[in-house]
This record gives structure tokens, sequence and C-alpha cells, in this order.
């Protein structure tokens, strides 16, 4: 059976969906997008993921296509059209259809919205089965990383530098010799002292969803951590590393730029904080699909 996609206002097998060729978002990449995870027919983090779609669509001044409780009744409607109840779900919002020219129409057009879903392979059961590499790359995006934008051209280029490498990720490493995050994840590390840490949020990474919700679990069970950047030869000193996104969930590295990291295997807080989210995505407590 065909998927079927969300496009416009109408529900279309994904293999006949389409976007105008004058779409904003096709020809300037003038749109932002989220991916919302489904657990046993669950939304995980939906209240965090929609907010930051909503801001994410008000730094780039698009009035939103629908309301909040209609796009999640349109995300529903996807997701039982195409019986998914463990996968991804990608929604994308752009400026619309307006003949090309780099400043917003002189007349505006509504924003257009495109949902689609995929099944995904089942939720990781162990983090060293779960476990990956990464490499280290510049960061070569630009200056609001903090808006979920369509254009990923750097994130496109650094993650197949990844792949090409045989790794999971590639993490930026920006001007000023500090990581960023990865080309999709937000990186944490436990340093050489022992300290958990992650970058503070700023332009200049996106708010990650898994990483805040993260942040309160631990916070509910008493794990502390900081919240400031990591150099580059604190990165490669680090006990242990791990990423955190939508589709990362809680991933292990314990290897960067083919030398490993800390004593090469997954560490104890890692582990435990691996364990802490598989038990947030198997409680589940958003709203059912």
């Amino acid at each position: 059976m065909s998927r079927i996609a969300y496009v416009n206002g109408q529900y279309l097998p994904q293999s006949e969906a389409s976007v105008n060729v004058e779409d904003r978002g096709y020809q300037l990449a003038d749109g932002v997008y989220e991916v919302l995870y489904m657990k046993d027919g669950r939304f995980l983090d939906e209240d965090l993921h929609m907010k930051r779609l909503e801001r994410s669509l008000g730094e780039i001044r698009i009035t939103p296509p629908m309301g909040r409780a209609a796009m999640l009744r349109v995300i529903r409607e996807v997701t039982e059209r195409n019986r998914l109840r463990d996968g991804l779900i990608y929604m994308q919002v752009t400026r619309g259809v307006a003949r090309r020219d780099h400043a917003f129409p002189a007349r505006p057009v509504p924003a257009a919205m495109v949902i689609t879903c995929r099944r995904t392979p089942p939720y990781p059961k162990s983090a060293e089965a779960f476990a990956g590499s990464a490499i280290s790359v510049p960061d070569l995006r630009w200056a609001r990383c903090d808006i979920k934008s369509t254009a990923l051209l750097p994130n496109v280029l650094a993650k197949q530098a990844a792949r090409e490498a045989g790794a999971y990720e590639a993490i930026l490493i920006d001007r000023d010799g500090a990581v960023s995050e990865g080309s999709s994840t937000t990186v944490w590390v436990v340093d050489a002292n022992g300290v958990l840490r992650t970058r503070e949020l700023s332009h200049a990474i996106l708010p990650g969803c898994t990483r805040a919700s993260l942040l309160e679990q631990m916070a509910d069970a008493g794990i502390a951590s900081e919240e400031r950047a990591v150099t580059e030869a604190e990165l490669r000193s680090a006990q242990e590393v791990f990423l955190t996104s939508a589709t990362s969930f809680v991933k292990p590295i314990t290897k960067i730029d083919g030398a490993p990291v800390g004593d090469g295997k997954v560490g104890p807080i890692t582990r435990r904080l691996f364990e802490l989210f598989a038990q947030h995505a198997k409680g589940g407590s958003n709203i059912r699909a």
C-alpha cells in the first residue's frame, strides 16, 4: 500500500503528492520543519515539538497555516491512514507559492504545509547495541541555527562526510574551537573531571526537544549537569560522549575521528541516561494518536 501524504489540504498517495515549482520552500528554503517520533501510537514530547515549530515559524514571520489543534488532527489522520504506530512524522511549512523573489511576497499568500510519515526500526534495546562513532568537521552553518530551517545544505555535507567515513554523526566545531552540535543532534560529554555537560542554548544551536526532555527527566532523577560550551580539546579528552535527538534518542558515541572515547565502551552515565529516556519513551505521557 502506498504511503499517504498530506499536501495543502489534500491526502494523497505519496507517489502522487507534489508541490508547486514556485513554492518558496523549494526555490529558496524559505520554510521550517519539525519531526515527531511515535511509539506505540503515542507522540513523544509532542508539546515540546509543537512549541518549537511555532517558534520557528514566528522567527521567520510565517503565519501558521492552521492552529495547533487542527494541525494535530491532520497529523493523527496521516498516521491513521498509514496505519502507523511506531515511526516518524515529518512536518514542513513554507511561506507558500509566489513569483520568485528574495523578498517576501508583496501580497501575502497562504503558507504551504506538507506532512508525511514512515516506519522506523524498533526502539533500541541496549546502549551497547546502539552505540556508534562520529567524526569532527568545521561548523559552516548560518548564524541562526536556533531556527529549524529547511536550509540544511551544510548539515547535509557534514552528514555525508560522516557516512563516507563509516560514522554515524559529524560533530561540528565552531570558529572559536568549541563544539556546536551534531549535524542533526545535540552533543553531550562527560568531561575529564566527570562533569556532564552540553552547550548552552543560543542562536548557535538548535534547541533540541530531546535535549529539553532529557534535562527535565534528569532534574526529576537528581542527575546534575552543566550547560556550557565544550572545547574541541575537552571533547577529545572526554570520558563519555553521547548524542540526543528525536531519532537518535540517547545514542552513545564510543569513537571520534577513529580514536576511542574514554575506554572505548559505553560509560555508566550514558547508560543510565539511555535507560532513563527509554523508560520515558515507553511510558508515553503524551496523547494517543
